[in-house]
């Protein structure tokens, strides 16, 4: 099981989002917790990270995590999720 400290997530929007990007990625055990911004599961942590930052959640430490685009680009991943 791998487990990512990710910034930006705010809520059950943000939750589906990354559920349903990992899912679609062949990812399983799925575990994503906003509040805290930890994401679990089994598969590539690599390509995972990938994934989450081109949704707008860089991991935490990384130098994507201080860019401003990342942030709007969690917001617009967000408001998907919550038409989800």
């Amino acid at each position: 099981m791998q487990t990512i400290k990710v910034l930006n997530m705010k809520c059950g929007g943000c939750e589906k989002t990354v559920s349903s990007a990992l899912e679609k990625e062949g990812f399983t055990n799925i575990s994503v917790k906003a509040p805290e911004g930890i994401i679990s599961f089994e598969g590539d942590e690599i390509k995972a990270e990938k994934i989450l930052s081109k949704l707008g959640y860089p991991k935490e430490g990384t130098p994507e995590a201080e860019s401003v685009l990342k942030k709007a680009k969690s917001y617009a991943s967000c408001a998907v999720g919550k038409m989800k």
